[in-house]
């Protein structure tokens, strides 16, 4: 039962960490893919010292066999992060973080195509009803027109990346928990390099001591403190409960969004977003509880 509590300790400690994430990314000036590529390399080495301190080994004869799955699904995550970081910067943080939430339906959607699972009548409602939420909060008029759909759009694409990386990780059979997490963000860092080298560069000497903390935030707190407490969790919580912990992410995100930042979010967005939550989260529930 102790173990359970602190578990679920963690895991609300996570979201509510990746809730934050929007306004610390708003105060670093670089680009979305200078940002994503410090995120990689700076959780990647916390990771490393969190295996060797717990004495975590990677098998790296079971990692030769899954490389390709693990540099694709490495290559999805870096391009998510760069996606969802373009979302905070042209829209507000609650819009983004509700697009981006999307990614469960496209789950669900791809999941018959890529695994012969069949739709149930529920898993159909829940994607109906979800992708009307996002019509709902893509419903942006009142906002600043233009911006925020381009910003809407970001979220949705950062959705679709980070769908491949939940459907990637089905495939991976020999890699689990933070040792996969771990190799995902060296893949990540070989993708950005090559990336950020042919486009904005190393730009850090223009950071404000301001903005050095929060990459730092970002990167260190973020990235490897809070996957490392997430992964920890997810091993001892059940999957639906785990699920439903899950949904403070958002929660956090919009409540920041409007109590912190004072961004406006209108009624029919809240609730095109409750809708997206609401049916993701019911589609995640199996039987009668």
């Amino acid at each position: 039962m102790l173990r359970l509590k602190s578990a679920r300790a963690m895991l609300i400690a996570a979201m509510c960490a990746f809730g934050t994430l929007g306004p610390f990314v708003r105060n670093i000036s670089v680009s979305s893919g200078e940002l994503a590529l410090y995120r990689a390399v700076m959780a990647a080495l916390l990771l490393a010292g969190y295996l060797l301190l717990t004495g975590q080994r990677i098998e790296f004869k079971s990692v030769r066999k899954e490389s390709v799955l693990l540099l694709v699904s490495g290559m999805a995550m870096g391009i998510n992060w760069i996606l969802l970081f373009e979302a905070y910067r042209y829209t507000t943080v609650s819009v983004a973080t509700l697009s981006y939430y999307f990614a469960p339906v496209i789950v669900t959607a791809a999941c018959p195509f890529l695994f012969h699972e069949k739709l149930t009548v529920k898993q159909v409602i829940c994607f109906a009803m979800s992708t009307l939420g996002l019509v709902l909060v893509i419903n942006v008029t009142g906002m600043g027109g233009g911006t925020d759909n381009i910003g809407v759009l970001f979220g949705v694409g950062a959705a679709v990346f980070y769908a491949a990386v939940i459907l990637l990780n089905k495939f991976i059979k020999s890699v689990a928990g933070i040792q996969r997490t771990f190799l995902q963000f060296a893949s990540a860092i070989v993708i950005l390099v090559p990336y950020v080298a042919c486009t904005s560069g190393v730009t850090l000497g223009a950071l404000t001591s301001r903005g050095w903390v929060c990459l730092l935030v970002v990167g260190l707190f973020h990235t490897g403190v809070t996957y490392c407490l997430y992964f920890s969790a997810l091993r001892e919580l059940p999957g639906q409960e785990a699920a439903l912990l899950s949904y403070i992410d958002p929660l956090v995100a919009v409540l920041v969004s409007v109590l912190i930042l004072g961004e406006q979010i209108t009624a029919v967005q809240l609730f095109g977003g409750l809708l997206i939550l609401g049916f993701t989260l019911w589609n995640e529930f199996q039987g009668k509880r």
